[in-house]
């Protein structure tokens, strides 16, 4: 689902991007997309916390008169909502933990992301 945003910078400014009670920027235009995606993402998410209706996407229509869209240009931002995450049990041997372990302090990661991220870089081989 995409939501339409307003892109809109000042001399002197970052990009700025709004939807309705919500606002982020960057110093890009990449950056400011990117932030708008997570920006969406987290105040959807509070919309649902609190109880409140997830408003449908507006049109191009909609948005036709609306005073803030003024010096803006019309993006679209899509909703990417985190997915849950689901807890699995693995077995291992003694070692083959201590040595993830040692690889997982080594790179600043958690174990089960050092896990994850090093599962679905390899390929396997299936017979």
């Amino acid at each position: 689902m995409e939501f339409i945003a307003y892109l809109h910078k000042d001399k002197n400014s970052d990009y700025g991007v709004s939807f309705p009670g919500c606002i982020t920027a960057g110093s890009t235009l990449e950056e400011a997309h990117s932030m708008a995606i997570e920006a969406l993402a987290l105040h959807v998410a509070g919309m649902r916390e609190d109880g409140e209706p997830i408003p449908s996407p507006s049109t191009l229509d909609d948005l036709r008169g609306d005073p803030a869209m003024k010096g803006s240009v019309a993006i679209l931002v899509e909703l990417r909502e985190p997915e849950k995450t689901v807890r699995i049990n693995i077995t291992a041997r003694q070692s083959q933990i201590a040595e993830i372990d040692r690889r997982t302090r080594a790179q600043g990661l958690t174990r089960s992301s050092y896990i994850v991220q090093s599962a679905l870089q390899k390929k396997v081989v299936t017979r």
